[in-house]
């Protein structure tokens, strides 16, 4: 091939991905949507409930749970049946749930079908694991996977923004059932978007699925939290509670054992032995606790009513929908800056500062928790660094996992983000749920307690400054096309 020809061949390979990348942006879209649409109605789906603020967070927190438990499997078969399917498949799934949400009242049923609505998690790594594997004879290809990643995170949060708004708008104006039902027409739609508009990932790898694996991660994550859940029901001195906790992390050696025995594990748990991909997903679970775990508190926390609990800020649905709505505008803008500043530094010192940000900015809350325009800034800090960490940590285990185990690195991401995040939940349940006292008391309301609060604006800050203390392990030129090029010098 001449090198017209080649820079010709170059040139349609980028137009062919740059039209699937598209339409995954439209699947990311609707998937910022849900993410984004219910936060500012959370009092309101408590009240239609008859539930407690604190008790929101057992929607978060099975959702979470559920999705910690399917990413993986989804993931891997992803590698093995192929990318699109995996995608069409949780897609249905997520649509089949939000459907049930509007026509129900009971708190058990909209709790199951909110956590299954949880499968639409999967959608982000499996997409990045198509464009890594579409763009596989394509020079510089961890910078065009990092590219995508950050126009994928993009479009998720532009949905969000779009969803809160929205939300935070009809849900003042409008019956809780109807404004229930829209997103869930979204997802129909999404459906249809994958089936006719995104193309297979090529070369499926094949092979067995391990169920055996699956089955003995889902009962150490099944046991891990069912403890937390008896913790957060009969305070933090229950022994069960604690025993069941522990039954849970034990679970996880036979489960190892097993992977390290298997040629085609469900994970590969080698992988977090690797010094590149290791603190990666440890960073990733730290990262869960802020993005994932505080969304519905920092929400609880904006709509509290100050002249009757004497903190919080009072807001209508539509004003924390703002919030929300300058907060994603943030996480966009870090997401898209990230490539930017990668290229002119590295990766991993991006990653870094990103997490930096994170810290900062929820320990601002400590001092700065009065106003409304004090909420919004410390939100712009933590959205800056949580953008850049949501597009950067799949592109980064994409470039640094084994060329067969793809889908299953950037799954982990999400998997071990979601078991942060769902652990917080749990955790900063019980904090807002057991520390109620003084004028939440005297009022006799739902609202969680300021001690509570602070449990939260702290842990989010400290774990997410330990991520950062964690990624200065990682090698200097982890994740960039420089590393690739250095392994592939090596190899020749």
């Amino acid at each position: 091939m001449t090198p017209r020809e080649s820079t010709r061949a170059s040139r349609v390979t980028l137009g062919t991905l740059a039209g699937v990348v598209g339409f995954l942006a439209f699947v990311e879209f609707t998937s910022g949507v849900l993410q984004g649409y219910y936060t500012p109605m959370l009092t309101n789906i408590a009240r239609h409930l008859g539930i407690h603020d604190a008790d929101v967070n057992w929607l978060e927190g099975t959702q979470l749970m559920l999705s910690a438990l399917v990413v993986p499997a989804f993931a891997k078969l992803g590698d093995m049946v192929g990318h699109k399917r995996m995608l069409l498949i949780s897609t249905a799934l997520t649509a089949a749930a939000a459907l049930v949400l509007p026509f129900t009242a009971s708190f058990p049923v909209f709790l199951t079908a909110w956590a299954l609505m949880g499968f639409y998690v999967v959608w982000l790594p499996l997409e990045i694991a198509l464009i890594w594997s579409r763009s596989r004879s394509m020079a510089g290809r961890s910078t065009i996977t990092a590219r995508a990643a950050g126009f994928l995170v993009a479009a998720l949060e532009s949905g969000a923004i779009i969803g809160a708004l929205v939300g935070g708008a009809l849900v003042d104006a409008l019956p809780l059932t109807i404004v229930l039902l829209i997103p869930a027409l979204a997802v129909v739609i999404c459906f249809f978007v994958v089936m006719f508009g995104v193309k297979e990932s090529p070369n499926p790898v094949g092979g067995r699925f391990d169920t055996v694996g699956l089955v003995l991660i889902s009962v150490a994550l099944i046991a891990f939290t069912g403890g937390l859940s008896l913790l957060r029901l009969n305070g933090p001195s229950d022994p069960w509670g604690w025993a069941v906790v522990a039954l849970g992390v034990l679970l996880v050696w036979p489960f190892a054992g097993w992977e390290l025995r298997r040629d085609d594990p469900l994970i590969d748990v080698r992988m977090f032995r690797s010094p590149d991909l290791g603190p990666v997903f440890l960073t990733a679970g730290l990262f869960g606790v802020s993005v994932l775990g505080a969304q519905a508190p920092l929400s609880t926390f904006a709509r509290t009513d100050p002249a009757v609990y004497g903190y919080g800020l009072g807001t209508t649905g539509f004003q924390t929908s703002l919030i929300i709505g300058i907060y994603l505008i943030a996480m966009i803008t870090g997401a898209l800056l990230f490539p930017l500043v990668a290229r002119r530094t590295t990766p991993r010192l991006t990653l870094i500062g990103a997490a930096v940000l994170v810290g900062i900015g929820f320990l601002l809350f400590l001092p700065f928790h009065t106003s409304y325009g004090q909420l919004v800034t410390n939100m712009v800090i933590v959205g800056l660094g949580s953008g850049a960490l949501v597009a950067a940590l799949p592109a980064a285990a994409a470039s640094a996992a084994p060329a067969t185990q793809t889908g299953v690195a950037t799954g982990l991401t999400n998997s071990v983000k979601t078991v942060g995040g769902a652990i917080a939940s749990c955790v900063f349940g019980i904090a807002l749920l057991h520390g109620t006292t003084g004028a939440a008391s005297a009022a006799g309301g739902t609202a969680g307690s300021f001690a509570g609060y602070v449990t939260v604006w702290v842990v989010c800050g400290v774990t997410a400054l330990v991520a950062a203390v964690l990624l200065l392990f990682v090698p200097k030129q982890a994740f960039s096309d420089r590393a690739d090029e250095a392994v592939a010098a090596t190899a020749r």
